[in-house]
């Protein structure tokens, strides 16, 4: 089996991470096939969403091959301009969704941090350990703590390496849904194909107008809302959604054409 497995559901891709004997830690080679995955999911028109999770129960991701990186050094699951596993420094036009299924420590957190929803079993522990191995989270992790955890808990994080239960991190909103391990792939299939029936363009704006919002005053980010919105207000998607609703049928948006 390969170390990264692809399958379609409909117009979602699933990129499962498959080193199972390693905790499904990246090596270079399985960060470069994830970057390529995502590459490719980008440019596929009828994909519309990603969901990343990993094989069995034990393990989401545990970062950095580290058996890789005592061999021929670390760094070499960064991938130039888009980051650890060609995710945490990604400019993306299409969600992504993880769906953790075990431990995601390290940068199997960051890649976890970097999603757009996250889903999570139960016994899924979570956090930053680098500072274990004598190093730091640089490649999101702790940038993306410090935008969305208060000081003191992110520090503790950060600088004890201890791991965080699911709920925990559902309580402080970094995850979306705890769920059962059985029904995790299920309930995240069915939460992704549920988002995909609203308007893919729509779905693209909001996105990306939260993720321009958050280095913005609230007078910039309305300023910009507004401008976006008035193009909003006079699309096909928009006439559709509108007359569909009007005409009590389902809307047929113009991009899944």
């Amino acid at each position: 089996m390969p170390d990264l497995v692809v399958e379609r559901h409909g117009a979602v891709s699933l990129l499962r991470i498959n080193r199972p004997e390693a905790r499904n830690a990246l090596d270079a080679v399985t960060s470069r096939a994830l970057d390529e995955a995502i590459s490719a999911a980008e440019a596929d028109d009828a994909v519309g969403a990603m969901i990343v999770t990993g094989t069995g129960e034990r393990a989401f991701c545990a970062g950095m091959d580290l058996k890789e990186a005592a061999s021929i050094g670390a760094g070499h699951g960064l991938v130039p301009g888009r980051g650890f596993g060609g995710i945490t420094e990604r400019k993306r036009t299409k969600p992504l969704v993880a769906a953790i299924n075990g431990t995601a420590v390290a940068g199997g957190f960051e890649i976890m941090m970097a999603c757009d929803m996250v889903f999570a079993a139960e016994h899924a522990m979570m956090g930053l350990s680098e500072v274990k191995r004598g190093l730091f989270a640089f490649a999101g992790g702790i940038q993306r703590l410090a935008r969305q955890v208060p000081r003191a808990t992110a520090l503790a994080m950060i600088m004890t390496g201890e791991l965080v239960p699911a709920r925990r991190l559902h309580d402080l909103g970094i995850v979306t849904e705890v769920v059962p391990s059985a029904t995790l792939l299920e309930r995240t299939l069915h939460v992704t194909h549920a988002m995909l029936e609203n308007s893919w363009q729509a779905i693209r704006n909001g996105r990306d107008l939260y993720e321009l919002s958050t280095g913005m005053d609230i007078d910039q980010a309305l300023a910009v809302g507004n401008a976006w919105g008035k193009a909003t207000l006079d699309s096909a998607d928009s006439r559709e959604g509108i007359g569909a609703y009007a005409e009590g049928r389902k809307p047929g948006y113009n991009e899944r054409g």
